[in-house]
């Protein structure tokens, strides 16, 4: 009688290493989110602590932070259009899509910047109560992160301008595309408990 013998040895590397950086990026995001999730919780018990100071209702505009919001759903929007040609290998399509995405965040950015420098100027800075100290802390801490999406994103027009849709560039975009609806979905928590209920 033969004997059968059965070789285990995968024949290829089951697990390259560029399908543990979706992975581990999702480990990052948990990471932020617990970061996030720590300054909305310093806001909330912050939120009363005027000091004598303007309390949200007092400053906060709802049709601009509305405008300021639309820009981000919408950036969020044309990144998902971008996936969707990178995935069928429409490289000028991509760029276009990035394009838009990149004006939205600048958008959303620059008036981001023009809120802070309005509140400062009436004297409402961070330093005039605990919840303006929660506020420019929480917000703030979103808009860096929106600074260093754009910063990404430029890089990932280099790089899609000098090597093209490889596999490489396709998971930076994955990640990125994970990094970028992530802060969409925190900065609806900040429209909803910073603005709307402050502004209530």
């Amino acid at each position: 009688m033969t004997a059968v013998t059965q070789d285990f040895t995968p024949a290829h590397d089951e697990h390259p290493e560029a399908s543990k950086t979706p992975l581990g990026f999702w480990i990052y995001l948990m990471s932020d989110c617990v970061l996030f999730a720590s300054i909305f919780a310093a806001f909330v018990v912050l939120r009363e602590n005027l000091n004598g100071g303007p309390a949200g209702r007092d400053l906060f505009d709802l049709s601009f932070v509305a405008i300021e919001t639309g820009l981000l759903l919408v950036s969020s929007l044309t990144y998902g259009l971008a996936m969707i040609a990178a995935g069928q290998g429409n490289l000028r399509t991509v760029f276009v899509w990035l394009a838009l995405t990149f004006l939205c965040g600048l958008g959303f950015l620059g008036m981001e910047v023009h809120e802070f420098g309005k509140l400062v100027a009436e004297g409402a800075g961070p330093d005039r109560s605990g919840f303006l100290s929660g506020f420019f802390t929480l917000v703030g801490t979103h808009g860096l992160h929106v600074t260093s999406g754009l910063v990404w994103m430029a890089v990932m027009f280099a790089q899609l301008a000098l090597r093209g849709l490889t596999a490489e560039s396709r998971t930076r975009l994955l990640c990125l595309s994970l990094f970028w609806h992530f802060l969409d979905i925190v900065w609806i928590g900040v429209f909803s408990i910073v603005y709307l209920l402050g502004a209530a």
